[in-house]
């Protein structure tokens, strides 16, 4: 019975997904609406996301603006958007909610590139960590009779084989991130 590595490299590329989607939220000093992604807010007694109830758009390089669909939800908006972690006081004119982005600092972008290679870091220990689940069942299998010895060790290779595909994207990725925030 060969080893089926399609589960494992689901989990793989939902790994790769989730750390793309985490970079994505670093501020590269340009205005980018995946910053707000993540902030929610109290909406009749249920934590509600931004980006539910608000309209998200880049005016311009450094400016982000948020237009609530429910006016009376803005006070709460910018006390949420106060409480985050984006790191930009919002500007309300009683309709509109702008974030300006000022440029970063040297000191700021190397921080935020060793907060990248950390979340890189991260990310790579997910995808060793389905690898070693992968290959746990790859050894089970075989101690229950499941598979020969050649089988194990092919579906072992084909679980490494995606581990070194995977973690090759990650590190891609990070990279891209890094050269982003160190460069502009």
């Amino acid at each position: 019975m060969k080893f089926n590595t399609k589960s494992t490299e689901e989990k793989m590329i939902k790994s790769v997904a989730a750390h793309e989607n985490n970079l994505s939220t670093i501020r590269a000093s340009l205005a980018n609406s995946a910053i707000v992604s993540k902030v929610t807010f109290e909406y009749y007694g249920a934590a509600t996301k931004l980006v539910d109830m608000a309209s998200v758009a880049v005016t311009d390089p450094k400016t982000l603006t948020i237009t609530p669909y429910d006016r009376s939800t803005l006070k709460a908006m910018v006390k949420a958007l106060l409480a985050s972690d984006i790191g930009i006081t919002p500007m309300d004119d009683g309709s509109v909610i702008r974030l300006v982005f000022p440029p970063l600092t040297e000191e700021h972008r190397k921080s935020l590139a060793k907060q990248i290679q950390k979340m890189g870091e991260e990310a790579r220990v997910a995808i060793r960590n389905i690898r070693r689940d992968a290959n746990d069942d790859i050894k089970k299998q075989k101690k229950d009779g499941e598979m020969t010895e050649d089988e194990q060790k092919a579906g072992e290779k084909s679980v490494q084989d995606l581990t070194d595909k995977y973690i090759k994207q990650i590190d891609e990725l990070t990279s891209k991130k890094e050269k982003e925030i160190l460069h502009i």
